[in-house]
């Protein structure tokens, strides 16, 4: 008899095995994309309730858009009035649809809310980067220790049926942008102290380069490793200005290979240590070199789980960031960015907890992200301090880029609840001139020479 149970027990843990893998190996089939699963891997279908739409497609912009443009004047939904609003006197209401970070800034920020708007789902990929993301089953792949990226088809999303938090951390990480971005006027800005003080706004010209992001199809491992490069020149304030710096950012070593000009010295250092937590320069400990963009950089200091998923009111179609010609402290309060150049929407979110591996340290031993279904886009984050109290909130707003076909979030804040003061970068708001997104490589900024130590001192001592 014992034999026959074992027997027996053996046939159904096969048969339960059986059945899983072509469950999973349904869940994974390429087919899907474009039909009940958008391009890029998102649920096609829209909520039970009807609050958040069935996926609509990329929509163009109106008839006459060109860059130098406000994009927002051109979105077809122009001029929508808001549901509802979500403030101190409401928030316990719709808590259900904030991230924890949310309810904390709400309640601790007097006069900050959330204007809410209907919900619209027109954040797709161009037709190369659908195909090269059909192409990744089965060959983007995780290195052998964890959390490196050894390969995949670009560009296009590694993993459209992402099972880890290190998967969709990839994919917003490749997430389509063109060749790159650039901001021909940027600021960089820290709110002043409580109490008093003055604001810190570090103006500059920025680049970034995503050399796996030029049109066609190709193996990242047949490419220069590099997630991205960046170029800083700033030209203000005094204390800043004449400094510059290139960055490579890697996908498959730690770290970031980092060179930065000082005109006081007339020389450039080479900085291994100017990276993950370490601050910026110039900020007042309140932006570190992994914060840009809610998170920049190498991720082998943490663990990523993948929570699930969540429907979440989050920053959506939200140009008002990108508003370069109004004026930026209008745009920008002491304490908060300006309640009517923030939307949000309700949105399917992927949420991702990293904590800090056993062995290594960071400021923030831990972070919880939460990624937009359709876009991959990071829109909001929580950082925790070393106690575990929250620490920084963070959101990204997110906008139909015309130039790719895509959505991207560059734009974002991060409050210091601790400290009472919030840090704005990656936007166009008050700059006076708009950030481009560029879809052919074009100059030297799009260039891996371009981002040499040889070459920043050239440029920077003209």
């Amino acid at each position: 008899m014992r034999k026959f149970r074992s027997v027996r027990a053996s046939a159904l843990l096969a048969t339960m095995l059986a059945v899983a893998g072509t469950a999973h190996a349904a869940d994974d089939d390429v087919s899907r994309l474009g039909k009940d699963l958008t391009p890029s891997g998102a649920e096609k279908a829209g909520s039970k309730d009807g609050a958040i739409p069935a996926w609509s497609g990329v929509e163009a912009p109106a008839a006459g858009w060109a860059y130098g443009k406000f994009r927002g004047d051109f979105w077809k939904h122009k001029g929508e009035k808001a549901l509802f609003s979500i403030d101190a006197g409401n928030v316990e209401k719709y808590k259900d649809k904030l991230t924890p970070g949310q309810i904390a800034l709400i309640k601790a920020t007097k006069g900050y809310r959330m204007d809410v708007y209907p919900s619209h789902r027109s954040c797709g990929i161009p037709d190369f980067v659908a195909d090269n993301t059909k192409k990744n089953l089965g060959v983007a792949k995780i290195g052998a220790d964890g959390w490196t990226l050894a390969d995949a088809i670009v560009p296009g999303y590694p993993f459209p049926f992402p099972k880890t938090g290190t998967e969709v951390i990839y994919n917003s990480k490749m997430r389509y942008r063109g060749v790159g971005v650039e901001w021909k006027n940027s600021l960089t800005s820290v709110s002043p102290r409580k109490g008093g003080g003055d604001w810190i706004v570090a103006g500059s010209e920025q680049t970034n380069y995503f050399p796996w992001g030029a049109k066609g199809s190709r193996h990242l491992n047949t490419i220069p490793d590099a997630e991205s490069y960046v170029y800083f020149a700033y030209n203000t304030p005094t204390a800043l200005a004449g400094q510059s710096l290139a960055i490579r950012n890697y996908l498959n070593k730690p770290g970031t290979e980092t060179f930065y000009y000082f005109p006081g010295q007339r020389r450039v250092r080479r900085m291994p240590a100017y990276a993950y937590d370490a601050p910026q320069i110039g900020f007042e400990n309140q932006y570190t070199l992994d914060e840009p963009y809610v998170f920049n950089g190498p991720i082998d200091r943490f663990d990523w789980k993948l929570v699930g998923k969540k429907e979440i009111y989050v920053p959506y179609n939200s140009f008002g960031a990108y508003k370069f010609d109004g004026e930026f402290r209008q745009l920008a309060g002491n304490d908060y960015f300006s309640n009517e150049n923030r939307r949000y929407e309700l949105h399917r979110v992927y949420v991702v907890e990293a904590t800090v591996k056993n062995g290594t340290r960071h400021s923030s031993p831990k972070k919880v992200f939460y990624v937009d279904e359709d876009s991959y886009n990071l829109v909001a984050a929580e950082d925790y301090d070393g106690q575990g109290k929250m620490w920084k909130v963070k959101e990204a707003f997110l906008i139909p880029i015309y130039e790719t076909g895509t959505c991207d979030a560059m734009a974002f804040t991060q409050y210091n609840l601790l400290e009472g003061r919030y840090v704005i970068d990656g936007h166009a708001a008050g700059t006076g001139k708009d950030m481009r997104w560029v879809v052919d490589a074009e100059g030297q900024r799009f260039k891996e020479s371009f981002y040499t130590s040889d070459n920043l001192r050239a440029i920077s001592e003209r």
